[in-house]
């Protein structure tokens, strides 16, 4: 096997690589088979077999459960963390009870802590705005903090009726109204989780030459929590990025101390001078601004909840979950596994109707990580040039006015004669 490897903080990255795969649940085989032969035509057209991918099927979710009787092998894990590298599509996961997602275990017990996910428009793809070009950001989600740590106490159960006796006795905590039938969840939030989080956006930011990263946080509210996400992100920028960076942060305290003018000016001599402005917006307020003002955003850096909602809410704006990528990264060991985003679909799983862009991005995302940008880019303009034609799969088609409606498989095989 040819893994991706790391030294002295860089990765190195064999010609003849080998990727672990997972298929998925539900559409997971179907866009999987869409998929492998798009990414493998992408990748020799430029290198012409000097650079492949050796694909190694490892498994998770209802297939694991069927094949070893259990949803995430020990053998799966341990492949990964040798690989430091996979693709996957989406895995099934239980509402209100059973197992906890295996995305979440997958990222907690590698350290995936930054989940990254691009946000633009491709031109002809529905969406519900007047202008979703204006849509163009990078999304830094904390991935192994905030509620999704798991740290939950069922209502009625003595740990629970114990732990809130603690937190009003010793704590002074009055808060909890109906303390009988309460359950209870605990919301870590700590610096260094943050500022390795803030400082992998701003990396990217400065070196994708973006204009800004907004801090997004309900500090307002949860003070010590969210509300510290934003100053340490703010102390990292300015100790860390002080020649690089300029944040809003900067900007009050000139204004308190010299007036707005003087403030205003620093800010405009800070984006003359190519500076990587760090601000921040209030969660709520954020999700109005994304709908009205999204030019306004460019690289966002925020904690695992609100990351989650933006996320969807974003893709939405830009045609849906079902053509955002995603990556889960820890750019310090060099691990990452990138991965459809959206749901295992199970009403249409077999039909031919699953759009496999998802998938492919996040496997653009990948060739992107390891260095190979000529294959990414020639996914890219295969899907641009299949969606200005109105060539598409069941999820656009019927939204779209004169399309010529495909199944996934189809898709993917359009996509590889348009890379020919």
């Amino acid at each position: 096997m040819s893994y991706l490897s790391i030294k002295d903080g860089q990765l190195q990255v064999p010609n003849q690589l080998t990727v672990p795969f997972i298929q998925g649940d539900g559409i997971g085989p179907e866009i999987w088979q869409a998929s492998k032969k798009v990414i493998d035509t992408a990748i020799y057209k430029p290198y012409h077999g000097q650079k492949t991918i050796q694909w190694q099927e490892i498994y998770a979710g209802q297939t694991a459960f069927e094949k070893f009787g259990t949803y995430l092998p020990d053998e799966t894990l341990a492949t990964i963390q040798e690989a430091k590298l996979a693709l996957k599509g989406p895995l099934m996961t239980p509402i209100g009870e059973g197992f906890r997602s295996l995305n979440v275990t997958l990222r907690q017990t590698l350290d995936l802590f930054a989940c990254v996910r691009p946000v633009r428009y491709f031109s002809g793809v529905p969406s519900p705005l007047k202008h979703p070009e204006k849509t163009d950001m990078v999304i830094f989600r904390e991935n192994t903090e905030d509620v999704y740590a798991g740290i939950e106490f069922l209502a009625g159960q003595a740990e629970t009726t114990q732990l809130i006796e603690v937190l009003k006795t010793q704590f002074g905590v009055q808060k909890i109204r109906f303390p009988q039938t309460s359950s209870i969840g605990i919301k870590p939030v700590s610096k260094e989780g943050s500022q390795r989080l803030i400082a992998a956006a701003i990396d990217y930011a400065l070196a994708n030459k973006r204009k800004s990263v907004t801090l997004v946080h309900k500090g307002n509210i949860m003070k010590f929590t969210e509300g510290h996400f934003k100053k340490w992100g703010y102390d990292l920028a300015e100790e860390k990025y002080t020649n690089v960076c300029f944040t809003m942060q900067t900007f009050e305290k000139i204004a308190k101390e010299e007036g707005k003018e003087a403030a205003q000016k620093a800010l405009n001599d800070a984006q003359k001078a190519g500076k990587l402005i760090i601000k921040d917006v209030i969660a709520d307020n954020f999700l109005q601004q994304i709908l009205l003002y999204p030019e306004k955003y460019d690289v966002i850096a925020t904690c695992n909840l609100n990351g989650d909602y933006i996320s969807d809410a974003l893709a939405a704006q830009v045609g849906g979950i079902g053509i955002a990528p995603g990556g889960n990264i820890n750019y310090h060991t060099g691990h990452a596994i990138f991965e459809a985003t959206h749901g295992t679909a199970p009403d249409i799983a077999g039909q031919g109707k699953a759009n496999p862009c998802s998938l492919l991005l996040s496997a653009c995302m990948m060739l992107d990580y390891v260095g190979w940008q000529a294959a990414s880019h020639r996914i890219i303009c295969a899907i641009e040039h299949a969606i200005r034609n109105k060539t598409v799969t069941s999820d656009f088609a019927q939204a779209m006015k004169e399309a010529t409606l495909l199944s996934t498989q189809e898709f993917g095989d359009l996509l590889v004669d348009l890379m020919e």
